[in-house]
């Protein structure tokens, strides 16, 4: 599977609203050059499936963030995805670490929380909210999240491997009791069949139709266009070059008398930045040309 894609679908006439996010060339680019040992990247796949199921929700421009942070053997799992769904992301972990539960390998009991962050071009600040890693799995710990601030009803079923990462996504909507009121729990019980390699392998009308025949032969679904999901994260020496510049010029002279050099690390695009001394001469050569004026 090459394609990275959010495509949401909607039960009418149950009341039951969804959506499938498959990652491949995206979740490929975003690993790559990391070396993350496989239980890291499993719980970091799956976390870019669901951030981007999130973010294909944002109705304007904005950027959002998750954060899983604990003291467990992996310390954070950071996903950032914007409404365009250009995301990036990174995981910091112990140099190895074995196949563990879950919460303990997030710590969650050693305070372990999600954050979710949202920032919107016309905010003053990000909203940012805080909710404990309440959950025996990444979707059972998003699953939570979404009840808690949408107080609707979730499920998702949630797999990553080396190539690809996958989400499925329902929701009970306000009137799906009166719809049929047998409607949310067949359709959950049915998509609880689903098997990881299904959700990684296949295409949307494929695993639909694999779940949900007969609810789809009487019912009917509406299944809409796929929003594209790429990996982001541009190198960005302008921005680079002006936080050197905020430092000031006696600053950074000092930084190169210890270290030779200015070096610049940005984790979650995986890039690294170096300055020489005829770099940092050159960035504030403009600064002795005005002084002289």
């Amino acid at each position: 599977m090459s394609d990275s894609i959010v495509r949401r679908f909607l039960f009418e006439a149950l009341d039951i609203r969804g959506a499938f996010v498959q990652l491949g060339d995206a979740w490929h680019q975003l690993q790559a050059g990391r070396d993350y040992q496989p239980t890291v990247a499993r719980l970091l796949g799956e976390t870019a499936a669901v951030t981007a199921l999130i973010a294909g929700q944002l109705k304007q421009p904005g950027r959002l963030t998750l954060q899983l942070r604990g003291g467990g053997p992996i310390q954070l799992l950071v996903m950032d995805c914007n409404e365009q769904l250009q995301m990036r992301g990174m995981a910091r972990s112990n140099p190895a670490v074995l196949p563990a539960p879950v919460p303990d390998l997030l710590g969650a009991h050693l305070g372990g929380q999600l954050m979710l962050s949202l920032d919107m071009p016309d905010a003053r600040h990000p909203y940012q909210s805080y909710v404990p890693l309440v959950g025996d799995s990444i979707a059972a710990i998003f699953e939570h999240y979404l009840e808690q601030s949408e107080q609707q009803p979730s499920r998702l079923f949630v797999s990553a491997g080396p190539q690809a990462a996958a989400c499925l996504f329902l929701q009970k909507m306000p009137e799906a009791d009166t719809r049929d009121t047998d409607g949310w729990h067949r359709i959950t019980q049915l998509a609880a069949t689903v098997k990881p390699e299904e959700l990684l392998a296949l295409d949307a009308e494929a695993l639909l139709g694999r779940l949900f025949h007969e609810d789809m032969v009487q019912h009917g679904v509406r299944l809409y266009d796929a929003q594209p999901v790429v990996y982001h994260c541009p190198e960005d020496w302008t921005k680079v070059r002006d936080m050197i510049r905020a430092l000031g010029r006696e600053d950074a002279e000092a930084i190169l008398r210890e270290h030779g050099e200015i070096a610049i690390r940005d984790d979650i695009c995986n890039h690294s930045y170096r300055f020489g001394p005829e770099d940092i001469a050159e960035l504030f050569a403009g600064d002795a040309v005005q002084t002289r004026h």
